[in-house]
């Protein structure tokens, strides 16, 4: 992959000094990080979030349209001179989880907690927006600021693209970045191609015979049927695909029973599925439903089973990777810019990268132990100084990306 170079061609950057937001505009997108993160809202519910992202657009100048795939905004800001139209991603929702952190800011809504970095994003994007208006004068062609609902498994970004997104704004290029616990402070990650997996979800129910703890032989336990079918179901990895591709299914959620002596009737599990490979993706619905078959109608339970295909794999275009690999280092220094390893996570940012060429960036926000928690866990937090980081970094790819060459 291209990662720089000296002279001027059709992918690379512009040389330019690097930005510096001013101490006010960063001190401003942590209050408002800490801020969202107070108030956490789940996915297509983000109508206070949606709102604060609506009103701030329209002070800066920007042209602003609202409930787009229900909560959805979006700010366009054109500029005189000819050049591309690109779109800058920040997804906007929080998580069912409780939080468990004891600084200043935690979730006062209980059950819900910014947990994956989603109120940094926000707060990133509205910052890159005021330091874009500021330096509006050296804006070529159209940036779109898309504030994205529902990317924790509900697919507000396939909501978007289905309703027109692209098409309505003209969109050429799309760029995304995401907070990320397991790097320094201020690196950023990229990788060409296939960057996050796939995600489906399966939902099963097992049927049993429920009855007296004491008196097995007279039920048919489906919790039993649940332990061989969490166990067996492991085997489609290590034993069906190629040990050099990628793949998980981990069962996340069991459901049944009540008490201690009591067989219940039946019993539900949710678990997701990963993969980097489409041939592998394509098989996993029906091999983990031939085991499903096999445990059930060896103990005579029945079953329910529901595949739900929600996120492809998000890839990054090489050219528009090798792009923001230069813009980067122009930006940070090349001690700052690491290709970055593949990740089982998924984004659906994917759906984006599937009609316009594009790049996902990840942003390093680990400082110490506090801000080292894995994303989607209770303690889960960010070291702030990174915001700056997201800011200049969008910044800097709405004020050059635009001038690319076909």
């Amino acid at each position: 992959m291209r990662r720089g170079g000296s002279a001027r061609n059709a992918n690379t950057p512009l040389m330019a000094p690097p930005l510096a937001p001013s101490r006010d505009l960063l001190q401003d997108v942590i209050a408002l990080r800490r801020d969202l993160h107070a108030f956490p809202e789940l996915g297509f519910e983000e109508y206070r979030t949606a709102g604060i992202a609506a009103q701030r657009l329209r002070a800066l100048g920007y042209e602003v349209h609202e409930q787009i795939a229900t909560t959805g905004v979006v700010g366009v800001l054109r500029s005189e001179q000819p050049g591309k139209t690109i779109m800058l991603r920040a997804d906007m929702d929080a998580l069912p989880l409780q939080e468990e952190a004891e600084h200043g800011y935690r979730s006062r809504i209980a059950g819900r907690m910014h947990a994956c970095g989603h109120d940094g994003h926000v707060a990133i994007l509205l910052g890159a927006a005021a330091l874009i208006a500021e330096k509006r004068d050296a804006l070529r062609g159209t940036v779109v600021l898309c504030f994205q609902p529902a990317e924790e498994g509900k697919g507000g970004a396939r909501a978007m693209v289905e309703e027109g997104l692209i098409e309505r704004f003209g969109v050429e290029r799309a760029y995304g970045l995401h907070l990320f616990s397991q790097l320094p402070t201020g690196v950023i990650g990229l990788r060409e191609g296939e960057f996050y997996a796939s995600s489906d979800s399966i939902e099963v129910t097992i049927h049993g015979r429920g009855g007296h703890g004491a008196a097995p032989h007279l039920s048919v336990d489906p919790i039993l049927v649940a332990a061989q079918f969490v166990t067996s179901v492991q085997q489609v990895v290590s034993r069906e695909i190629d040990p050099v591709e990628p793949a998980v299914i981990t069962i996340g959620a069991v459901a049944g029973g009540t008490t201690h002596n009591v067989i219940p009737s039946r019993v539900e599990l949710l678990g997701t599925v990963r993969a980097f490979n489409p041939d592998v993706r394509a098989k996993m619905s029906e091999r983990i439903e031939r085991v499903l078959r096999g445990v059930c109608e060896g103990a005579g339970a029945r079953y329910d089973f529901a595949y739900l295909w929600r996120y492809p794999v998000t890839s990054n275009d090489s050219e528009q990777t090798a792009y923001v690999w230069a813009l980067a280092e122009r930006e940070f220094g090349s001690k700052r810019v690491i290709r970055s390893e593949r990740h089982m996570g998924a984004e659906d940012f994917a759906f984006f990268a599937q009609k316009v060429p594009a790049c996902f960036a990840l942003v390093g926000s680990c400082a110490d132990e506090r801000t080292g928690f894995p994303h989607h866990h209770e303690r889960f937090d960010i070291d702030e100084t990174a915001l700056e980081t997201g800011v200049r970094l969008l910044t800097a790819i709405a004020l050059d990306a635009p001038t690319q060459a076909p």
